[in-house]
């Protein structure tokens, strides 16, 4: 070992260290069972870390992260020993076994690549948040199946959702529907192309003593038969391309009371009939959304992009200059829980119109 990976090893320990003792106690106090530990806190350690488990027992508790795309080219199998060093670094400093530390390579994902299924070790465990519970899993995608940094987006939408009709677009593994259910919602709609999430959000439910159906076609959801077969079901998740759900919601003039909108930034699934670009759609996409709200519904919206963040959130703020109607308020700095001040979290605005 150089002197130089020795040193940042000893760094990272040390940071790592602090911020366990800073998080702890919030942690327990909020149950919240997974948050984000670090995030490139030493530029030269350019390395995102989150914590998944009961912080007073860290010896049962997990690590999933990654390391960012370097600006230059690095020796790969330098990159890997390296990569190993800091996993054993964090396994000394945390007291977490380095057989439950999972670290990946981030680099700028397009399309559905950052949901694609990495490998196949099913390391997944159950994790708290609140008075809810959620299945990740560690080893097998880039992302786990529930995004720290949208937390108190959720317990947002949860606590607005009581006797609401909510519409859960581009769901991933449902936590914001969980959360509506929870909340007392009437009925949550998530909608989703892959099988691999609907099933997981599924799962969610179970895990809060839900139940929820899965509807395989989008057309068995706006199915019309006499009694309305599948408003008995209360929380409904639909196979289906969001933004053709959009336009078929529409034209059976469907409502809903809340509209939570997660998109990616960009996607060409081979699922789709085209393809989605943020920057190109992102207009159409929310004056779309608010046609399908009830009068004095609310349009959440979370934008994950940090690339065009300025030019995205002007499209956004500038929403009112289509309708007197439509008012935005911007929620990023109420949404920034203990683990993520001082650092860059996703946009989050309330749109109503």
């Amino acid at each position: 070992m150089n002197k130089k990976t020795e040193t940042q090893m000893q760094m990272f320990a040390n940071r790592l260290e602090k911020r366990f003792r800073h998080l702890k106690k919030w942690a327990q106090r909020t149950n919240v069972g997974a948050f984000r530990l670090y995030d490139r806190d030493i530029p030269e350690i350019p390395i995102v870390l989150d914590y998944y488990g009961e912080a007073s027992r860290p010896q049962d508790a997990a690590i999933a992260g990654a390391l960012y795309k370097r600006p230059y080219e690095k020796d790969e199998a330098d990159e890997e020993k390296w990569l190993n060093m800091m996993k054993e670094s964090s396994s000394l400093a945390l007291g977490i076994s380095v057989q439950r530390i999972f670290l990946k390579q981030r680099q700028r994902q397009r399309g559905e690549a950052q949901y694609e299924k990495m490998e196949n070790a099913r390391f997944e465990k159950i994790i708290s948040e609140g008075n809810l519970s959620f299945k990740v899993n560690l080893s097998d995608y880039l992302d786990t199946g529930l995004f720290p940094d949208r937390r108190l987006l959720r317990a947002m939408v949860g606590a607005e959702a009581s006797g609401k009709k909510i519409l859960n677009l581009f769901s991933y593994t449902g936590s914001f529907s969980v959360y509506a259910a929870a909340g007392g919602a009437a009925s949550t709609d998530s909608v989703d192309l892959s099988n691999t999430y609907l099933a997981w959000a599924r799962e969610n439910f179970s895990l809060n003593s839900l139940s929820a159906q899965i509807f395989s076609r989008q057309e068995d959801f706006f199915k019309s038969r006499s009694g309305q077969p599948h408003e008995s079901v209360i929380n409904r998740l639909i196979r289906a391309d969001a933004l053709d759900f959009i336009e078929k919601a529409a034209s059976f003039k469907k409502r809903w009371d809340i509209i939570v909108l997660d998109p990616p930034s960009f996607s060409n699934s081979k699922k789709m009939s085209g393809s989605f670009d943020l920057r190109r759609d992102e207009k159409p996409l929310v004056l779309s959304c608010l046609d399908l709200l009830a009068p004095g519904g609310t349009l959440f919206l979370s934008i994950n992009t940090q690339k065009h963040k300025t030019e995205i959130s002007n499209v956004v703020i500038n929403l009112s200059s289509c309708s007197n109607n439509i008012r935005v308020t911007d929620l990023s700095n109420k949404v920034v829980d203990e683990d993520f001040k001082g650092k860059k979290i996703p946009m989050a605005f309330l749109i109503t119109g």
